[in-house]
């Protein structure tokens, strides 16, 4: 049985929960696209700015993401993001980024979530577009540069 979308939770990775979030696998012809969940937990070890959820539907882990957190500039940047090649298009990765949004948006110093995205016609740009994100017109090598903005600024004008 498929869990709904609102059965969506991101949750810590535990020593029991580890192997299952290294099984999951991107999409062939995603490869291009994200890095492997291996790599990122290595990365996560020797980076403190690193923080990082598996998705779950239910009790099922289908995906990945981490967070880069810079808390003193502040900036929120979505750094890796995965979901399980047989788990795709049932909506768990919409809600897991919606859930991702509320996460950040909970920090007080957070303003906007950047990610990048690859300048290919299969790239995730119109996904997150649909979430609000929009592109920034920045450029980081190969990568297009997104935006969210998570609270609007206040203007106070002087009369």
């Amino acid at each position: 049985m498929t869990a709904q979308p609102d059965a969506v939770s991101l949750r810590e990775i535990t020593k029991d929960t580890v192997k299952s979030i290294l099984a999951l696998e991107v999409a062939e012809g995603q490869e291009d696209l994200v890095g492997d969940n291996g790599n990122s937990l290595a990365q996560a070890l020797f980076e403190e700015k690193a923080w990082y959820r598996g998705i779950y539907a239910g009790d099922e882990p289908v995906g990945f993401l981490m967070l880069s957190i810079d808390r003193e500039k502040p900036e929120f940047y979505l750094w890796r993001f995965m979901i399980d090649a047989k788990q795709q298009r049932k909506g768990y990765g919409k809600r897991a980024i919606e859930l991702l949004i509320e996460e950040v948006r909970a920090q007080p110093e957070a303003k906007e979530l950047t990610l990048h995205v690859m300048d290919l016609p299969h790239s995730a740009v119109s996904f997150y577009e649909a979430l609000g994100f929009k592109l920034t017109g920045e450029r980081d090598g190969d990568e297009l540069v997104m935006s969210l903005p998570l609270r609007s600024e206040e203007h106070t004008s002087e009369l």
